[in-house]
């Protein structure tokens, strides 16, 4: 697709925070893409990266020599210059909801592809949530989306929340033994709140039984992933029940799930077992840089998986299951792991600018 002296050029919204951070750190080897281009507040505009970080870079590997001396620009006031240097951006803007729309808006207006990690665009009618695995048709909205808004190479995309990312990819595995009601209990890392024990010392030997709108995001994001295009609109999907809890606990990194799930169809552990293994992902023949081999894992051991064993499988882009057992209540349970800021934030949005290219919507 691109050789290393010609990537293409990417900016990135909000690349001062932990997940702008974290698009930093991912995008650095990146065989495609390659950042030219950083943008955060007015207070760290002007300042290089490296000067507007200083003291609260919070990724393990450093700071990208290259990244490190580029001059940080105004997302806001910087937009005619920032167009210019890049070919689409990803956002990782913190700030209010009406602000990052007005934000994505107008650079999609300029001509730019936004592929956006954040929540704000989620539930507009013409915006595709995308996880590349389960529902790459959702794509085509883009030329609606063009179409409505007067647009003609700049369009928005959004990933989905990252509570969901360990359960939703085995219910599409399983649709096919017509799951109807779920219960999942999410265990969120720190790091989803953009925070480590160093800046959350609060966190440390302690439980915290409630995220802001997490719950809500976790029942209701899925009815949109598996959506249908009827008429130029999402249909929701209605027949699946989710009810969530949401709970901080002291992890740096990695989202657990309990899952609880009621099948209308009977079916055998073997049966839910092999269709995990089986699943036909539509990646796989798109060789993306970013997509993992295989996307779903299945662990025999009863104490697997575990985060800190098994968040970063693949790259922190897998998603891993174990502990597939009968439920008294419901049909069947089991547990999930997926990695917070890689698979569902900065990794999962690369991941979808990998498909947007391939697909031809980056020009």
């Amino acid at each position: 697709m691109r050789n290393s002296k010609n990537k293409i050029p990417v900016g990135i919204l909000g690349a001062t925070g932990m997940i702008g951070q974290r698009f930093i750190s991912l995008l650095e080897d990146h065989p495609w893409f390659e950042v030219v281009c950083v943008a955060a507040s007015e207070k760290s505009a002007g300042k290089t990266y490296l000067q507007a970080v200083e003291g609260r870079w919070m990724q393990a590997k450093p700071i990208p020599f290259n990244v490190s001396k580029l001059l940080v620009h105004s997302v806001e006031k910087d937009m005619p210059i920032i167009v210019k240097k890049v070919r689409f951006v990803f956002s990782a803007i913190e700030a209010e909801t009406k602000f990052i729309k007005k934000i994505e808006e107008a650079y999609a207006s300029l001509g730019l592809p936004v592929v956006s990690n954040n929540s704000a665009h989620r539930w507009s009618e013409d915006v595709p949530m995308i996880m590349p695995e389960i529902n790459p048709q959702h794509l085509k909205m883009i030329s609606i989306q063009r179409k409505k808004r007067g647009w003609t190479t700049g369009c928005i995309i959004v990933k989905p929340n990252c509570s969901i990312q360990s359960y939703v990819p085995l219910l599409h595995a399983w649709k096919k033994f017509d799951p109807k009601k779920v219960i999942v209990s999410t265990y969120q890392a720190i790091s989803g709140a953009g925070k480590t024990f160093e800046t959350w010392p609060e966190m440390v030997d302690n439980v915290i039984p409630y995220i802001g709108g997490e719950e809500e995001k976790s029942e209701k994001e899925p009815s949109k992933i598996w959506a249908k295009i009827e008429h130029d609109k999402f249909k929701l999907v209605s027949n699946l029940k989710i009810s969530a809890n949401c709970i901080r606990v002291p992890v740096s990194d990695g989202h657990l799930a309990t899952i609880n799930i009621q099948f209308a169809k009977k079916v055998k552990k073997q049966q839910l077992i092999k269709s995990l293994r089986n699943f036909k992902n539509p990646l796989d023949v798109l060789n993306l840089p970013s997509a993992p081999k295989p996307f779903l894992t299945y662990f025999e051991e009863d104490n697997r998986p575990q985060t800190r064993l098994d968040r970063d499988l693949h790259n922190g882009m897998g998603i891993s299951v174990g502990r597939i057992r009968k439920d008294s209540v419901l049909t069947w349970k089991c547990v999930a792991l997926s990695h917070n800021t890689v698979r569902g934030a900065a990794g999962g949005s690369i991941l979808n600018a990998e498909l947007l290219l391939k697909m031809g919507y980056i020009k």
